[in-house]
């Protein structure tokens, strides 16, 4: 802090920024992720009619619900998908022009004609999930009712060449407010496609007798096609199970073909050998003659129930997390090694055992789970387990679920997401 040498001047780091955000010309309010309003800024406050008392602490659809008087109004619909929309994406959502009525101040459920031009933008936290929306309107509603009195007077003289331009900017607005909307539910309808079709691809028969896992799988923001992550339980004899988690680079058919090829071996080797290691060491081989394999990675876990013992072994995979039933997480990562199809020659691999007891949860997973940009692995292992601590007690359903939503990433992220939890 201080002023910039020979200049006199303060430095960037002296703004007074709730002074630059209250001063603002342009009307702005932070939302909350629960969509509850943080802060308004005085040019909003005048825009609305309203004070910063009667809305900061209020939730934004209390405190501008629809007119009810207006039986088409699709205020809060569409706001409230823009600010979905931000909140999944963690992009900004522009919005075309849109009619959304509010209360008159002082007057008892009497409503005035607004009309808005709206850019919702999501701020970052430093876990990476969205921590406020910053939501910026520009009231339009004088222009909209000058073009609709010019439209009705057909007797009026033809406006002025910019009210002309202002008015097909206004239709060409409303029109790419529509294709957009086409585009967006064309975007679900395929991505909805390729997930069943992974989810197809991943279908585990044994998983059916397992009440005790859970499973996710989550296509990456923005990929609408089939991927090479994959998750597998095989039932073996004396109570005892495996579960696996694999991951081959790249997306679309070819990784997924890679994927289903590398899943079936895995799943036949785990059936045929006497452990996890000698599992990998067959997958390893299988994976040299697979294009496009020799960088996959993979874990494998027996569970034994009869001696609550875990056996492990990783082919250059993120380590499992074992949390235990008071909370505290332990990582599985005595038996780690290079990804499948790396050594040129063939070298057994590691193998590791853990005890468990009743009520810890074992949790296998990709690494879009945890990794991200310009981030050490070791800080997201960190929040993994801090997430896993905040879940203590739930199902393997709900766990699955809340940690991935505690870990921002319940609508997808930068890389596809594989989850296994069994509850022990």
């Amino acid at each position: 802090m201080g002023v910039t040498a020979g200049t006199g001047q303060p430095t960037v780091d002296q703004v007074d920024y709730a002074a630059l955000f209250a001063a603002a010309p342009s009307p702005y309010l932070v939302l909350s992720p629960a969509l509850v309003i943080v802060g308004v800024n005085e040019a909003y406050c005048r825009a609305t009619g309203r004070t910063s008392q009667e809305l900061v602490g209020e939730r934004f659809f209390d405190a501008f619900p629809d007119n009810p008087a207006d039986p088409k109004a699709n205020g809060v619909l569409n706001l409230s998908t823009s600010l979905e929309r931000v909140l999944a994406t963690r992009k900004p959502d522009t919005m075309a022009v849109q009619r959304y009525d509010i209360p008159v101040a002082g007057q008892p459920d009497a409503f005035e004609e607004r009309w808005w031009s709206t850019v919702n933008t999501p701020v970052g936290g430093p876990d990476g999930r969205v921590a406020w929306i910053i939501h910026r309107v520009e009231d339009v509603s004088s222009f909209v009712r000058e073009r609709r009195q010019r439209q009705r007077d057909s007797t009026a003289p033809q406006g002025r060449p910019a009210e002309g331009m202002e008015a097909e900017l206004y239709a060409r607005a409303k029109e790419l407010e529509r294709l957009n909307d086409e585009l967006r539910r064309a975007h679900a309808r395929e991505r909805q496609v390729a997930i069943t079709l992974q989810e197809a691809m991943l279908h585990s028969p044994d998983l059916a007798r397992h009440s005790n896992v859970a499973v996710r799988y989550l296509p990456a923001i923005g990929s609408l096609n089939v991927c090479g992550d994959w998750y597998d339980t095989a039932d073996l004899t004396d109570g005892r199970f495996t579960v696996a988690v694999g991951d081959v680079v790249g997306h679309g058919l070819e990784a997924a073909t890679v994927m289903g090829m590398l899943r079936s071996a895995l799943s036949a080797a785990s059936r045929a050998v006497a452990g996890p290691a000698q599992a990998l060491e067959i997958l390893g081989l299988y994976a040299r003659s697979v294009d496009g394999a020799l960088a996959a990675t993979a874990v494998t876990a027996l569970v034994d129930t009869r001696s609550q013992l875990i056996v492990y072994s990783s082919a250059g995979h993120p380590p499992p997390v074992l949390m235990h039933r008071r909370g505290a997480c332990e990582l599985l990562d005595r038996a780690t090694d290079p990804p499948l199809g790396a050594r040129p020659a063939h070298v057994p691999r590691p193998q590791a055992g853990t005890a468990y007891h009743r009520g810890d949860v074992l949790v296998l997973y990709t690494d879009g789970l945890i990794e991200r940009r310009d981030e050490d692995i070791d800080t997201g292992l960190q929040r993994l387990a801090d997430a896993l601590a905040q879940c203590l007690g739930l199902g393997p359903e709900r766990l699955a679920d809340t940690l991935l939503a505690r870990l921002g990433v319940s609508h997808g992220a930068r890389d596809d997401i594989a989850l296994v939890v069994v509850a022990l």
